[in-house]
């Protein structure tokens, strides 16, 4: 698992958006550490709360909680200067290997001042697509990632560190990590979930009574089955009237249908749509006598028009060559006269002239050879005729035909309304076949409710004999009832006794592996190797214990309070490493009392190898500029970013680099 970006918006002492890239290099030449500075109250916590409160929402152990409700606690953390249309916001981007492939998820929690029911708003972005699912089994997901149990030994402070250093045995929160992470929590539950089962026996033997006399169970069963018999048959003979009176309204139904009764009640329907349909005759009618007084009588000559139009293309033709003639001979009487001018001689103008007048000639035989003139139509007769041709007379014949078909249609239609009007039944008859098919209707009606009445008491008859056996078959089990919920009870205390010693065996077990891991981390981070040769764990309070290289116990007090703080780091790191998860880890404050040496040891040794992601805040003390040079020239710095605080506007700002 590894942490990419963290985006604050208005919340604790950041103001407006702030976005932290946490992405580590861990390719080739990894580089873990991602280095915040700032000084005391400029938000160094706020940003290790802000992890928890993503990951965890309301279940989130954050430093400033207390016993505040979780909406109280959402509305403390609203910044101040928040403008009343914002809301706080708090992103964490990670990824981590699911299925062998690479996934990244974002958690997005937003609220307001006043959170509606004392909640943020949960959204979980797989890659950029939301993922309601997965928003609503938050809670049970992030369990299998970083349980909630033994998130403190991946994220803590140094006020975790000081107090696990000066206590003789860990705090609560780091003894459920511990007891999580060996897995002891569940023997515990096992042994609650068995005071649990025992309480509620107990409970259940004190409430068993004395059951009725068995002869009496005996008597109440055969009146039950008694008045089943008579029930069984009442619902026989129900189920035939039943299937009478369905044949009798069958029947109704029949002779009113065939008898025309139907029809008759359908009587003002049918009258209306034959009026109808009179109605829509006569305005089809109507549309034929306008098209009779239209262009349509003209499609009987439609022969003869289109005789008189081919004559006065003719006529037109003709027209057009004598026009044409005329103009000829005038242009060569012009030629002529042009050409004796030029004194060309006369015999050539005579040729020229010959030529013209056989033309001209040729031209006007042409033209006599055609019929004479007779209908002498003038243009706008001639454009008339030839629209009642193209376009009038084919409309007309077109609309008079779908005329004809609608008529047709419609006369049909009245023919079969007349058909249905004359076999329909009188109103006398009517009225006696809808009183049998309604009689007939109600009788069915009346037996199907009966029926079912009798079903439901029949069923609740079944129900009764089936709980009066069972009573008397509990009858004969109570006493091994009795017998059973005694001895659940009398076992519950040996199966506690075992999972006491299974606990106890595991616990050992684990806390082996965690000793070796705790005295390695110890040994590794002290420049006085040989102070201290191994750690023991007590199996019942997790108390640390130093021995020496002759095997002697070590006071705690000849040891210096630095070399506390390295013991505890050592413990938590030696649990990081048992736990066999591959997390990051975020420390706040985490160099408070050590001395040069033991910073050193700190620095080189745990800061890079302490995990594949370590998120250190730090005040200028404590990671200060010869330390911050040492791990620079460790390459073990990803980045470095500085919190500054504006006092003025009581705001924290990320700015990038590191106090020096």
């Amino acid at each position: 698992m590894i942490f990419l970006e963290l985006v604050l918006q208005n919340f604790g002492p950041y103001s407006g958006k702030q976005t932290i890239n946490l992405r580590p290099t861990v390719s080739d030449r990894p580089r873990p550490i991602i280095l915040f500075g700032g000084m005391n109250g400029g938000g160094k916590t706020t940003l290790l709360d802000a992890i928890r409160l993503a990951l965890y929402g309301h279940r989130a152990q954050c430093s400033t909680r207390g016993n505040l409700t979780y909406g109280d606690f959402l509305s403390q953390c609203v910044n101040r200067n928040t403008p009343p249309t914002e809301k706080t916001r708090i992103e964490l981007a990670f990824e981590h290997i699911q299925d062998d492939q690479i996934v990244e998820y974002r958690i997005v929690r937003t609220w307001e001042k006043n959170p509606k029911d004392g909640k943020d708003s949960l959204g979980i972005l797989d890659g950029e697509w939301p993922d309601s699912y997965l928003a609503n089994a938050w809670d049970e997901y992030i369990e299998n990632l970083l349980p909630l149990g033994i998130s403190n030994l991946f994220l803590f402070d140094g006020e975790q560190v000081k107090e696990l250093a000066e206590l003789e045995t860990p705090p609560p929160l780091v003894v459920d990590a511990i007891q999580s992470l060996l897995g002891l929590e569940l023997a515990e539950r096992l042994a609650a979930d068995l005071d649990i089962l025992v309480t509620r026996k107990k409970k259940q033997l004190t409430k068993t009574k004395e059951v009725a006399n068995l002869e009496e169970i005996e008597q109440k069963l055969h009146q039950q089955k008694t008045d089943l018999e008579v029930a069984t048959e009442k619902l026989a003979d129900l189920e035939k009237q039943l299937k009478r009176a369905t044949e009798k309204q069958k029947k109704a139904m029949r002779k009113f249908v065939s008898e025309g009764g139907k029809i008759a009640g359908e009587r003002s329907q049918l009258e209306q749509e034959f009026k109808d349909i009179e109605l829509d005759m006569d305005n089809a009618r109507q549309e034929m006598v306008e098209l009779a007084g239209g262009a349509l009588p003209l499609a009987l000559i439609s022969p003869l028009l289109e005789q008189a139009s081919s004559q006065s293309d003719l006529e037109i033709l003709r027209h057009e060559a004598e026009i044409a003639l005329d103009a000829f001979q005038e242009r060569d009487k012009r030629l002529l006269d042009y050409l004796n001018n030029l004194s060309i001689p006369t015999d050539k103008v005579s040729k020229i002239e010959e030529f013209l007048n056989q033309e001209n000639l040729t031209l006007k035989e042409d033209i006599n050879q055609g019929n004479e003139p007779w209908l002498f139509a003038h243009e706008e007769a001639l454009t008339l005729l030839e629209n009642l041709l193209c376009y009038e007379i084919e409309n007309s014949l077109k609309n008079a035909q779908e005329r004809l078909t609608h008529l047709k249609d419609l006369e049909v239609e009245m023919d079969i309304l007349e058909k249905q009007l004359a076999i329909a039944a009188s109103p006398e008859a009517y009225e006696i076949l809808a009183t049998a098919l309604q009689e007939a209707q109600t009788e069915l009606a009346r037996v199907q409710v009966a029926c079912e009445n009798s079903k439901r008491d029949r069923k609740k008859l079944d129900d009764a004999i089936n709980e009066t056996k069972k009573e008397l078959f509990n009858y004969t089990d109570e006493t091994m009832e009795r017998h059973n919920i005694q001895h659940i009870i009398e076992s519950s205390a040996k199966v506690k006794q075992t999972l006491q010693l299974f606990k106890d065996k595991l616990t050992l077990k684990k806390l082996n592996k965690l000793e070796i891991e705790v005295t390695e981390c110890f040994r590794y981070l002290l420049h006085k190797s040989d102070l201290v040769h191994s750690v023991a764990i007590d199996t019942h309070n997790f108390s640390l214990s130093l021995y020496d290289n002759q095997g002697q116990l070590l006071p705690k007090h000849r040891i210096s309070a630095g070399e506390k703080q390295l013991l505890a780091i050592s413990f938590l790191w030696g649990l990081a490493r048992v736990s066999g998860r591959r997390l990051p880890v975020a420390i706040d404050t985490p160099l408070g009392r050590l001395d040069s040496s033991h910073r050193q040891n700190l620095v080189e040794r745990y800061f890079p190898a302490a995990s594949h992601q370590v998120i250190l805040l730090s005040t200028d003390t404590e990671v200060g500029k010869s330390e911050v040079e040492n791990l620079r020239n460790l390459e073990a710095i990803q980045y470095e970013y500085l919190l500054k605080y504006d006092s003025q506007n009581n705001q924290t700002n990320v700015k990038k680099g590191y106090f020096w």
